[in-house]
């Protein structure tokens, strides 16, 4: 134990200070981006579908991929841009005439961001103790000269879907895909000639961090022993099962002001 003092902090005895090596948040920025008219591209079975169809519904979109870039901007030490591209893959009912099933065509569309965020200096080579590298006589130094670039975002909101003639649509398709998205597509043929084309516009909000290794002195109240025991009462699922509380909220929803009628319901109850 060292010598240092035993603060007290309400209920809470802050024992010691210790140092820790952990991610360090420099500079952080949010971000709510409409993307307008975002040209969608289809494999050649997918994009068949889409020359056939009278009318196309979106049914799902999510982020599948993204690629981050971490440069270095001249002449403004300590600050550094973040190229980021996200990938979408859409998933779309098309329907070949009225009243029929619909078939599903899959589609990938993308967007770049770019933002300037710092990200303090720093240019040394961290040298780790490797199990994996004990046949070599040193182990790998990786030098961490740029920080690291931290997107968090959630699956974009689905604003409008539009088809047109290809021929006047002027928004040009994404011609690289990752390796990722590839191998888990069945059909990777690009499709030749095509008739349609989807623009999509989505809502996409999104966090970019800038963090970088360092150490930080944090003062330390006790081990973090869980109090709770673990339940491994596996024999009969119908007891587990019984155990569990019925959803209510998920067959009658409540409202954020805790009651469960709306606004205009409210202002016509008598007094």
């Amino acid at each position: 134990m060292p010598d240092n003092p035993i603060l007290e902090t309400g209920e809470r005895r802050i024992n010691e200070a210790v140092c820790i090596d952990t991610k360090r948040i420099f500079d952080s920025c949010v971000s709510k981006d409409c993307l307008e008219d975002l040209r969608v591209t289809f494999f050649s079975k997918s994009q068949r579908l889409i020359d056939e169809a009278v009318t196309v519904k979106t049914r799902d979109c999510w982020i599948e991929e993204v690629s981050i870039d971490v440069e270095e901007v001249p002449f403004n030490r300590g600050f550094y841009s973040v190229d980021i591209t996200f990938y979408f893959k859409l998933c779309f009912d098309t329907y070949a005439a009225p009243c029929t099933t619909p078939q599903v065509a899959i589609g990938f569309a993308q967007f770049n961001k770019k933002c300037i965020l710092y990200g303090s200096d720093g240019d040394v080579k961290v040298f780790v103790s490797n199990p994996c590298s004990e046949e070599l006589d040193c182990p790998v130094a990786p030098q961490y000269s740029n920080p690291i670039a931290k997107v968090q975002a959630v699956d974009p909101v689905i604003l409008s879907t539009d088809i047109c003639e290809a021929c006047d649509c002027c928004v040009s398709v994404c011609s690289s895909f990752p390796q990722s998205i590839l191998k888990s597509m069945e059909d990777t043929l690009p499709s030749c000639g095509a008739s349609k084309a989807i623009l999509v516009t989505l809502g996409l909000f999104s966090i970019v961090q800038m963090e970088r290794d360092t150490q930080i002195l944090i003062p330390a109240y006790d081990y973090c022993v869980p109090e709770r025991e673990c339940n491994c009462n596996t024999s009969n699922p119908c007891e587990t099962f019984q155990s569990i509380d019925f959803p209510v909220d998920e067959f009658f929803p409540v409202d954020r002001d805790g009651g469960c009628c709306s606004p205009c319901d409210k202002n016509n109850q008598p007094e």
